[in-house]
C-alpha cells in the first residue's frame, strides 16, 4: 500500500535575533507560517529503508543516510522504500529539508525528540502558524493569522546559514512585541508586518548581493516584501491570490534562471 505525505515550505515572515547563548545558539523571535507549495513524499513497505529523489532539485541531494528524511525514517521505526519529490531549491532559508524530515514524523505519528533533526524540524511538524521563539524549541500556534497571497522568489544562491548568522554585527536585537495585535485580514498582516524585521536581511545582503536584486522586483508590485530565514528566498505578500499569481507571471518572464512561485501562506 503506497502512501503519501506533504512536505510545505516553511516562510520565517519576521526573524528577529535577540540574543546569543554562551554555546553559540542564537535566541529567535520568528512568526513562522507554510505555503501550500512544497517537497511530496511517498512511501511503500520494504524490507529496509531506501530513498529515491526526482524532480527539478533533485541533483545533488543525498539518498543514504546523511538525508534527513532517512534520519527521520530511522527515528520513526519505518522500513519503506521512499520518493523524494524535491520541488523546492536547496539552502534557501525555507526550511525544505527541515520539512521533509518533518513530514516523515508526521506520517508515522512521532513527536517526540525531532529537534534531533535540525532546530527547524519541530516547527515544520504542525505546519500551521507559529511563533516560534528561544533556539526554535519555543513554539506557540497561531490559528488567527489570516492566509495571505505571496510570491516566493529564489535567484538560485545557496547561503549557508552559519556564514549569515556569523557576518551578523548585532547579536542582540528587540523582540517582537509580547502580545501580537488582532490581525483579521491579510491587509491587517501585511500592515503590521511592516514594523517587523528580518536580522539576517542585511548580513545576507553582505554575502549574496543578487538578493536585493530580487527584493527590489519584488517592490514594483508589493507592499511588503522581506527576505525569508537566511535566505536567499524572497517573498512579496498581496492581499488577493489573483495579485500574486499575475505577479509570479511577470516576474517568471522577466527573470527566466530565478524560481518564482506564487503560493497562499498560513
Amino acid at each position: 500500500m503506497i502512501s503519501r505525505a506533504f512536505a510545505p515550505a516553511k516562510i520565517n515572515l519576521t526573524l528577529h535575533v535577540t540574543g546569543q547563548r554562551s554555546d553559540g545558539y542564537h535566541l529567535l523571535d520568528s512568526l513562522v507560517v507554510f505555503a501550500d507549495i512544497g517537497d511530496r513524499l511517498t512511501f511503500e513497505p520494504a524490507d529496509e529503508n531506501t530513498l529515491g529523489v526526482h524532480g527539478p532539485f533533485a541533483a545533488g541531494v543525498p539518498t543514504d543516510g546523511r538525508n534527513s528524511v532517512m534520519q527521520a525514517a530511522v527515528m520513526a521505526g519505518a522500513s519503506h522504500a521512499i520518493t523524494l519529490e524535491k520541488n523546492l531549491p536547496h539552502g534557501a532559508g525555507i526550511g525544505g529539508g527541515s520539512s521533509d524530515a518533518a513530514a516523515v514524523l508526521r506520517h508515522f505519528n512521532v513527536r517526540d525528540n525531532a529537534e534531533q533533526l535540525g532546530a527547524d524540524v519541530p516547527v515544520c511538524l504542525l505546519a500551521k502558524a507559529q511563533r516560534m521563539q528561544g533556539i526554535g524549541d519555543v513554539l506557540t500556534p497561531l490559528p488567527d493569522v489570516p492566509p495571505c497571497a505571496a510570491v516566493l522568489v529564489n535567484p538560485g544562491v545557496h547561503i549557508p546559514t552559519p556564514q549569515v548568522f556569523k557576518a551578523l554585527v548585532q547579536k542582540s536585537n528587540p523582540p517582537m512585541p509580547t502580545n501580537l495585535p488582532a490581525l483579521n485580514s491579510a491587509g491587517d498582516l501585511i500592515a503590521w508586518l511592516a514594523l517587523m524585521r528580518n536580522d539576517l536581511q542585511p548580513p545576507a545582503l553582505s554575502i549574496s548581493p543578487i538578493i536585493n536584486d530580487v527584493l527590489t522586483a519584488l517592490s514594483d508590485h508589493s507592499p511588503l516584501v522581506r527576505m525569508s530565514g537566511s535566505g536567499a528566498t524572497c517573498f512579496a505578500l498581496f492581499n488577493t491570490r489573483a495579485q500574486a499569481d499575475q505577479v509570479a507571471q511577470t516576474l517568471a518572464q522577466a527573470n527566466p534562471n530565478w524560481w518564482v512561485q506564487p503560493t497562499t501562506l498560513s
